[in-house]
């Protein structure tokens, strides 16, 4: 059986995961386009746009936590759920999943950061700590 089969479809705008439930699957995109959005003082903002092959919420297999973000199809797109005792079996059999997520969540993380840091501006990027003359003297040893 093929996993296209085992996934579900969704219509465009559909919401696949809400921001506040609790999760306990992560999702991988088999087809098709989907939204990630966060809810911030009462704003929409529009934080990926996802598609086939990628995955979200994958944070839910590793930590029980409420969902940080709203995930919604773009368009029709078929979504397989995973659940955490199915990851751990294809990564069992399969470790280069695990380093591949790896990898994937690293990316995101850097991206984050650079995003991060453009929004700020670099405006509060401070100068580099200089040693203070008694560390220099402890670090050299006794004379």
């Amino acid at each position: 059986m093929k996993d296209e089969i085992l996934g579900r479809g969704y219509t465009d705008g559909e919401t696949i995961v809400r921001q506040g439930e609790a999760g306990d699957c992560m999702y991988v995109i088999q087809k098709g386009q989907v939204e990630v959005v966060q809810e911030s003082a009462g704003k929409e903002v529009r934080l990926a746009v996802l598609a086939d092959g990628d995955f979200f919420g994958e944070m839910a297999l590793f930590e029980r936590e409420l969902r940080s973000t709203t995930v919604r199809a773009l368009g029709e797109a078929r979504v397989l759920t995973v659940d955490k005792r199915i990851f751990l079996q294809r990564v069992h059999e399969d470790p280069g999943i695990a380093y591949r997520m790896l990898q994937k969540m690293s990316h995101r993380v850097r991206d984050t950061n650079a995003q991060i840091t453009r929004l700020r501006g670099n405006t509060t990027i401070r100068p580099p700590i200089q040693a203070r003359p008694e560390d220099q003297s402890r670090a050299a040893g006794p004379a």
